[in-house]
């Protein structure tokens, strides 16, 4: 058995030979035979698409019958070894601003390879676009998605689809967008760091795409909360590459019914959409077996970081407790959390919540390219800048106490 990330780069071709639409996709058949790739309703194919997965049962039975065994669910397990322990902290919250410009790039990259942009969906990646360019936590990204936002119309125009042109999408718009780096030349690829599983297949992606959302709902103005919810929406619904969480995320923002008013409503309401998503992960995980041992789902945030959110805790629902929120209180914890502690990476060396320093200066340097003023020299211009003002306001000082120049007139 082995497994492929369709979302990697490096994976593309091999994604496309299995005509690879949506994850999870998997597929039986002799091991020889997978050298020459699949192709929906191709006959005479050894290799067939398994599509009775959606529970470890089901997935076992139909696997049982096609080698006549009687494997259970209960048999020994084997966990692969190999994976290095995981060492990231989730209280190192300012590194996430790497795995949100990570995100960002991934999101954009599934997007081109798996040619999503098409002529019903054109409209909400331009509306995301925007979102970006005015909100994303990054500057690179910012100055990336201005990028693409503003030739979007020369290599996707409006008449792209129409019918003499129906093979340019799959043909030249992934060349020709390929030339634009969303965030950037210098973005890290698999280095997660605040968003860092313990397994190969946790965490991530999802994780980053999370912080982003975050972030840029505690960014917004109240009166661009309703076009921030919609853009999330609509980008989730056509442009998320599993197509179960689609469905569950477009259920949760059909079921808003008034449009919102306040950028607090809005980012209250993500950070609920989020724990509905968790509580339901962990009730699958917990029957699937396959959580992250080491990053468990949970509902945010845990009391230990804001203690100050909770009213009361009460006894448990349907396997979850409930717990009485002081809204007021998580709304500047969301604040401050996806807001000035994301990026107090990019302004030095900084205290975190826990009370250690993040990143050094040097540690900016090679992530951030950020540009080192010596000490020396920054010294020598804040005095030169307290000179200057101190001359420009004896200047003031001394135009005001003239007298005025008679008038010839």
């Amino acid at each position: 058995m082995t497994r492929v990330d369709c979302a990697l780069k490096i994976n593309t071709g091999l994604c496309d030979k299995f005509s690879v639409s949506h994850y999870p996709m998997l597929f039986w058949g002799p091991p020889t035979k997978f050298s020459t790739g699949w192709k929906p309703n191709q006959e005479k194919s050894e290799i067939r698409e398994i599509d009775n997965w959606r529970t470890a049962e089901l997935l076992l039975n139909w696997i049982n019958k096609q080698i006549g065994s009687s494997y259970g669910l209960d048999d020994e397990k084997f966990e692969n070894e190999q994976l290095p322990s995981n060492k990231s902290d989730p209280g190192q919250t300012a590194q996430a601003i790497f795995d949100v410009e990570e995100a960002t790039a991934i999101a954009f990259d599934i997007i081109l390879e798996q040619k999503m942009i098409k002529s019903k969906t054109r409209a909400s990646l331009i509306k995301f676009l925007q979102l970006l360019v005015a909100h994303h936590p990054s500057q690179r990204c910012r100055k990336g998605s201005a990028e693409v936002l503003v030739n979007f119309d020369e290599f996707c125009p409006l008449d792209m689809w129409s019918s003499d042109k129906h093979d340019v999408p799959t043909s030249n718009l992934k060349e020709v967008l390929h030339d634009f780096q969303i965030c950037g030349k210098e973005v890290p690829r698999g280095y997660w760091m605040f968003c860092r599983g313990s397994r190969n297949e946790t965490r991530g992606f999802s994780c980053g795409l999370w912080v982003l959302m975050h972030s840029l709902s505690v960014r917004i103005e109240d009166g661009e909360s309703q076009f921030a919810f919609t853009s999330i929406c609509d980008f989730i619904h056509n442009f998320f590459i599993c197509e179960e969480c689609r469905q569950h995320f477009y259920e949760m923002c059909s079921r808003v019914t008034s449009p919102f008013k306040k950028s607090r409503d809005f980012a209250l309401w993500l950070w609920s959409a989020h724990n509905e998503v968790n509580e339901r992960l962990m009730k699958e995980e917990a029957s699937l077996k396959t959580g992250d041992p080491k990053f468990p789902k949970i509902i945010w945030p845990p009391k230990q970081l804001c203690p100050s959110c909770y009213h009361l805790v009460g006894p448990k629902d349907k396997g979850t407790n409930q717990i009485d929120w002081d809204q007021n209180e998580v709304f500047k914890f969301l604040m401050s959390y996806y807001g000035n502690t994301l990026i107090s990476l990019y302004k030095g060396k900084g205290v975190l919540a826990d009370g250690r320093t993040n990143a050094t200066l040097d540690d900016l340097v090679t992530s951030t390219n950020a540009v080192v003023v010596p000490i020396g020299a920054a010294f020598a211009i804040a005095i030169a800048s307290c000179m200057f003002g101190a001359l420009a306001c004896y200047w003031r000082s001394r135009q005001k106490s003239r007298k005025p120049r008679r008038s010839w007139n």
